[in-house]
């Protein structure tokens, strides 16, 4: 086994296992150890995690890429996607009981869900869909509320209008490929070669492959870019654009200048959370519009591998820990 154990000697109080990270770092800085077991106060619900996705921002938070926007206290735990069940209620919670099966893209700014327990605000939980367990669930918050929260939101897409996707194959690309088709709207994805044929699953009207052909020659006046991968991608996305049309970016803040030079309109999505969306993705899983898209499951101890796999940025589908 590849994991340091360490004590955290907080023997007066109630301990739990959870993956925490002492210092910025590589995924070997990630620690497999006691930690002390969070309280339901206030607002909180305590949740005890059934399974918590893996999402590309939590090896950039590892990393410190995030640390001008949030000032994390160390040791901390990652995870912010999450699935399971109801353990108790603060004084203030009132929405949620004992038993209740729950998911949750909780605040990025507190201990997350690499862990047996972990205490959300009530106002970011939501019922988890009915037709789907746990492990399925827990891949679906951050990356469905990022989809919605960039087309809906930020791109008001609309029956009818056409939109790029880019690693449609991914956690994003995929739920955004599914919300994209179940408002109308007629899609353009990118993936390698291997992924041609999920997309179709998905229900890209026009797969391409990226390895081929290069997508700025055969994609032209679309209404809605959605840029998962930025740099050269999408640089070359904006002649794709129609007159008018929005490129919407989940990496970083696109440069206005570009968009005036090619008279469109940009925009950002750092996700946030929302009950209110929650249930209505929950909705759609469970009248069969959109399905879960969990690719991986590995065991909370294997969060450093979980972690390699999201950062080579070929997974498909969506990384999810289970814990025992």
């Amino acid at each position: 086994m590849l994991w340091e154990w360490r004590d955290s000697g907080a023997r007066h109080m109630e301990t739990m296992k959870a993956v925490r990270m002492h210092e910025y770092g590589g995924p070997e800085v990630l620690i497999y150890e006691d930690a002390p077991r969070p309280q339901a106060e206030g607002l909180d619900v305590l949740v005890r995690v059934e399974a918590a996705g893996v999402n590309p921002v939590d090896w950039k938070v590892r990393e410190g890429y995030l640390r001008k926007r949030t000032d994390y206290h160390l040791p901390l735990i990652l995870g912010w996607d999450v699935s399971g069940t109801v353990e108790a209620s603060g004084p203030d919670a009132k929405k949620f009981k004992a038993g209740d099966h729950v998911y949750s893209r909780p605040d990025i700014t507190r201990d997350g869900a690499y862990a047996e327990y972990i205490a959300i605000r009530e106002t970011e939980l939501a019922l988890k869909p009915r037709s789907v367990d746990h492990v399925q669930a827990a891949g679906m918050p951050l990356a469905a509320l990022t989809a919605w929260q960039t087309l809906f939101d930020a791109a008001e897409l609309k029956a009818g209008q056409k939109v790029l996707i880019h690693g449609a194959a991914g956690g994003v690309g995929g739920y955004a490929v599914q919300l994209a088709k179940w408002k109308g709207a007629y899609v353009y994805g990118t993936a390698s070669a291997r992924n041609q044929g999920f997309l179709r699953e998905l229900g890209v009207d026009e797969p391409i492959d990226y390895q081929k052909t290069r997508f700025d020659d055969v994609v032209h006046a679309v209404d809605v870019v959605l840029d998962t991968i930025g740099g050269e991608t999408r640089e070359r996305s904006w002649k794709t654009l129609r007159r008018g049309g929005i490129l919407v970016s989940i990496v970083s803040e696109p440069e206005g200048h570009e968009a005036e030079l090619y008279g469109v309109r940009c925009g950002y999505v750092f996700v946030s959370p929302s009950t209110v969306q929650l249930e209505q993705i929950a909705n759609l899983v469970d009248f069969g519009k959109i399905k879960p898209l969990t690719e991986t499951v590995l065991p909370l101890t294997d969060a450093r591998r979980a972690h390699e796999l999201s950062q080579s940025g070929h997974a498909r589908g969506k990384i999810v820990l289970s814990v025992d």
